[in-house]
Parts: C-alpha cells; structure tokens; sequence
C-alpha cells in the first residue's frame, strides 16, 4: 500500500502593523478574529499609540519592514504582509522611498518591481506610481511599460499559476489619443510596447477596466496611478489589495492609508486588511505547492 501523501506545511506570514498612530493595529486585530490557514507572527508590536512623533512612528514601522523583509529572504516566512505606512513619517525618519514598493526593493537587492492592485476578477499594475502628474509623460517610456508587463506576466505565471497572461495596456489620453487628435504618446509610446508584449492596446480607460472585469485580460497596466486605483476602488472599495510583483518574495497590503482621522475610534473596516492576508496566504500556498 502506498503511503499517505504527507499534508502540505501551512504557509508562514509576517505582519507589520504599519503606522501606529493609524487604524493599522486596528484592522489588522479585526481581521484576524477569524483564523486563517496560516501560521502569523506580528513584527512591530500592537501598539496604537497616537502620541508617537511623526520620526518615532516612522522609524519603528521602517524597522518592522526591514525585519519582514530580513525573514522573507531567509525563509523564514513566506509571505508579508505590511498595515498602512505614512510615507511622509518615512521620510521624515530618513527612508527617502516614494512608498513601501520601492524600500521593499532597495532591501531585496535593488530588483525591479511592478505595484499591483487586485480586487476580484480586476488585476491593475501600474506603470509609474508616486508621481505629481505632470511629471508623468515624461516618465512612460516604450521600456518602462514593456518591464512593467514582463514583471506581470511572469508574476501571474508564477504565483497564480495563469499560463499565458492574458495583458491589455491602458491608454494614455483620452479615446486613445484619438488618432493624434489628443495626443500621440499611446501610438508613438503605448503601442510599440503593447505589441513587444503581445498584449492588447492601447484601449482607452472608459472601456479596459470593463473588459478585464467581464474577464477578457487577467491584468490591465495602468500608465499613471489614479486612473489606475480609480478603477480597482470603484470596482472593490474595501476590498483591494496591493501586491508587489518582481520581489523574490510574496508581499501583499491593503488598499487604503492610515487614515488617521478615524484612528482609535473602532471604527475602521478592516475589509482590505482581511483580503490582504488571505490573498497572502492563496500565493504563498500557491507558491510553495508548486515548488514541492
């Protein structure tokens, strides 16, 4: 008689509870009232502590990060998942990273990375993130978007088990540019990378976020962040999740920020949190079958 075929290990999860002066230590303790299938260590502590400095807050919730981010590459969890951060208290504590994306990339070797946001069937990446607007057509180049899509597709390859991607880029200008008529950088910049990618677009935004949710593309690049989080927050508010592609490790967050104007006061929904862990613990589970 064959022997039982041994019970696959639980994922391992590090959760940072983010900013302490936020709703982090709150939705993250509403989220884990119900167990999830997986084993989770805290790194940062509970405390809610509105009294902290913004320095204070921001070296401790960098401090925690650069901890996750220390098990995650040696093994010792197989997923992270990181509260909201006030990125002006980073600064301010002297980590000059636009977000978490980019620190979380300077800590595993400076690798290029891509930000997903995901809710449900609609999965965005976008191609520039932390930037004021009018710095973004200068910032889209042909490379940077056919980089963003190979980051996607390996990552839906690799961690949703999706065979062949199935990408679409999102336009730039309204109607796509119209035929030059608003613009020529979705036919002199967008498309030539949509094609390396053999992805489809550029389409315009009123009509790619629609086709991924009825199912057509399993990921939409974005070429600037709002309209990119616009359409995943219309689609799933309170459900989103961030995820980090290109890193040697899974790490998953919420969609939302500190939100300190509701901090200590309960009443926080703790929604995002809740998918973020459980998206964790789906790629990781994911992750570790596939390489056993």
């Amino acid at each position: 008689m064959a022997p039982p075929a041994s019970t696959p290990a639980r994922p391992r999860l590090a959760v940072v509870v983010g900013d302490p002066r936020g709703i982090g230590p709150e939705v993250v303790r509403k989220a884990m009232r119900q167990p999830l299938p997986a084993d989770v260590q805290i790194v940062g502590g509970w405390d809610d502590d509105g009294e902290r400095s913004e320095v204070e807050a921001g070296r401790a919730v960098a401090q925690a990060i650069e901890a996750a981010a220390r098990q995650a590459l040696a093994g010792q969890v197989d997923a992270i998942v990181t509260g909201p951060v006030h990125k002006h208290a980073l600064h301010a504590a002297g980590y000059k990273f636009p977000g978490v994306t980019e620190f979380l990339a300077h800590l595993a070797g400076d690798v290029p990375v891509a930000m997903m946001l995901a809710t449900g069937r609609l999965r965005v990446v976008l191609v520039t993130t932390h930037l004021p607007l009018r710095d973004v057509i200068a910032t889209i180049t042909t490379d940077r978007v056919v980089n963003a899509g190979r980051i996607t597709n390996d990552a839906l390859q690799r961690w949703w088990g999706i065979a062949t991607p199935r990408l679409a880029v999102c336009a730039l200008n309204p109607h796509a540019g119209e035929g030059g008529l608003f613009g020529d950088e979705d036919e002199r910049v967008l498309r030539p990378a949509a094609t390396a990618l053999g992805a489809a677009g550029p389409i315009s935004a009123d009509t790619v976020f629609v086709k991924a949710l009825r199912g057509e593309f399993d990921a939409v690049l974005a070429p600037y962040h709002d309209v990119g989080m616009t359409a995943v927050k219309v689609s799933g508010f309170g459900t989103g999740v961030n995820v980090t592609l290109g890193l040697p490790f899974i790490r998953t967050a919420p969609d939302h920020g500190t939100a300190f104007d509701i901090a200590g006061k309960g009443v926080a929904d703790a929604g995002s949190m809740r998918a973020a862990l459980e998206l964790a613990v789906q790629l990781a589970g994911a992750r570790k079958a596939a390489t056993n």
